[in-house]
């Protein structure tokens, strides 16, 4: 019986999110008494090698290592079968994802693999009936939060990323027991039914909205391409990243990898910066994890401001060019810059 944090990492790769995925293992192993344990898999190679030391540093008694060449490309059924076999070697109570893009594919197939229950988009966690814990997640579009339980022995949780605070990094090597590899039977995942014909990287020179943790975001209210133009030298000013709005992506003024929303990303930054979003459900749905909301908008009726802790009612145009300028003078940070 354990905490599970489960870390998939295809090519090797460590995702975004690890530490703060550990953080959401430590919560949970808080509540219920039981130690907290690490799986992660992938291709084998010294990025994984390094990857469980890493997590044993952020607070895992023992780390499982599953490594195989059939996890090199991020392919769903190689992972819930690998997962699965995992999982029934290592019988945790409680298996944690973190919720990107891959890991929201895994989660709900992997409960069912196993006969687990399935909770999804999980931000936070309290005590909950009978010593289990109680999950709380967002409903109605990040309009109210729910706290829900599961009566199965075993649960798989997709936690929404850094949701959780990382823990704090113990120094030293771990242990010899405290890194476990597991042999993957020969035959245990699939024939693969994905094919890489080509690879593209998207083109960025900045922060990943996924990881910054400050994104200054546009709407509708930005009038065109020019807008976002200054926001770019905003979130240049403050080290973060810009974000739009579904209008704005819809309107051909930003590339689509920048949506963020129910439809697009779900981010969960320090600070969010709003500008001329009006604040459609779907949008604060992408933003619920998000721990400080501010908001600019000449519609002093617009939704955003009931999502905001400190809103302006006015005309970006008569705002951004004074705070960049102040920022810039505050911070040392002129726009073209970056945060080091």
């Amino acid at each position: 019986m354990s905490v599970l944090a489960v870390v998939v990492a295809p090519q090797g790769r460590s995702p975004s999110g690890w530490a703060e995925l550990m953080g959401a293992a430590s919560t949970v192993a808080r509540l219920t008494g039981e130690p907290v344990e690490a799986l992660v898999a992938g291709a084998d190679g010294p990025s994984l090698e390094a990857l469980a030391r890493d997590l044993w540093r952020r607070g895992a008694d023992r780390v499982w290592r599953l490594a195989s060449d059939g996890l090199t490309e991020p392919d769903p059924d190689r992972y819930v079968a690998a997962l699965a076999w995992a999982a029934g070697r290592l019988e945790p109570t409680t298996l944690l994802i973190n919720g990107d893009p891959l890991g929201a594919q895994l989660g709900p197939r992997l409960a069912m693999r196993i006969g687990a229950a399935s909770v999804t988009e999980v931000v936070d966690v309290r005590p909950g009936e009978q010593g289990r814990p109680g999950w709380v997640r967002p409903m109605y579009g990040g309009k109210a939060m729910a706290v829900v339980g599961s009566r199965q022995a075993r649960t798989v949780v997709n936690v929404r990323p850094r949701a959780f605070a990382a823990p704090a990094a113990r120094s030293g090597e771990p242990p010899a027991d405290a890194l476990v590899s597991l042999e993957l039977d020969a035959g245990a995942l699939p024939a693969p039914r994905l094919r890489v014909l080509e690879r593209r990287t998207a083109a960025s020179d900045g922060v990943r909205l996924e990881d910054a943790r400050i994104i200054v975001s546009g709407g509708r209210g930005m009038g065109g391409p020019e807008g976002f133009q200054v926001l770019q030298q905003l979130a240049e000013v403050l080290g973060g990243a810009v974000g739009a709005s579904r209008a704005a992506v819809d309107a051909g003024w930003v590339p689509g990898h920048l949506q963020i929303g129910q439809t697009g990303k779900m981010v969960a930054p320090d600070l969010y910066l709003a500008v001329g979003i009006s604040g459609a459900s779907q949008h604060l749905a992408g933003i619920s994890g998000a721990r400080h909301v501010v908001a600019i908008n000449k519609d002093p009726e617009a939704p955003i401001f009931r999502a905001a802790e400190i809103g302006l009612a006015e005309d970006w145009r008569k705002v951004l060019p004074s705070l960049i300028e102040r920022l810039a003078q505050a911070l040392g940070r002129a726009p073209g810059s970056r945060a080091s």
